[in-house]
């Protein structure tokens, strides 16, 4: 699986990067971020199957009243994302059904694992107000100390826990 040739420069999609988000600043007047649309996603699916629920929960019903629970920028954006992800990988060849792990991992363990482990981030990432992306990149941008606090503590988190799960990729 030697695909590093068809990657893009790590110098080049920072600054790319960069960009991105200076032009997201200036022309929307906010930084990027993924879990507030995962969070919408959320709120609509609840509210499609149980709306008296969400009446009930204040924290829900104050996205709900904020018009369209779907009509919002972070929707387009994670939409964008996706759909710059899908023509990146068409273009540079590796867009293909595959289950990347290790040799000493079942396919079905990998994949209870990234389910348990989306789980977790995604209730970090509430508890934190922000995911990797809004902390790392917006709150970064702006040299928010919460944001820098955010990062140093999942690098330690990821380092601790590599130890624990390094069997699973060796």
């Amino acid at each position: 699986m030697n695909d590093q040739k068809k990657l893009w420069n790590p110098y080049v999609a920072g600054a790319v990067l960069g960009l991105v988000m200076l032009t997201s600043f200036l022309l929307a007047g906010k930084g990027l971020g993924a879990s507030g649309a995962a969070n919408r996603f959320g709120v609509a699916a609840v509210n499609t199957v149980s709306p008296a629920h969400i009446d009930k929960n204040p924290y829900m019903a104050s996205v709900k009243s904020s018009g369209n629970i779907l009509d919002n920028w972070l929707v387009f954006e994670v939409a964008g994302v996706l759909l710059g992800g899908l023509i990146a990988a068409y273009t540079g060849g590796r867009l293909k059904r595959r289950l990347i792990k290790g040799p000493r991992i079942t396919s079905g363990q990998r994949l209870a694992l990234a389910l348990v482990g989306g789980i977790i981030m995604g209730m970090a990432a509430r508890l934190a107000r922000g995911c990797t992306s809004g902390q790392a990149l917006s709150g970064g941008a702006l040299l928010s100390a919460g944001s820098f606090i955010f990062m140093f503590s999942v690098f330690a988190g990821a380092y601790a826990l590599a130890y624990f799960v390094r069997k699973e990729w060796t």
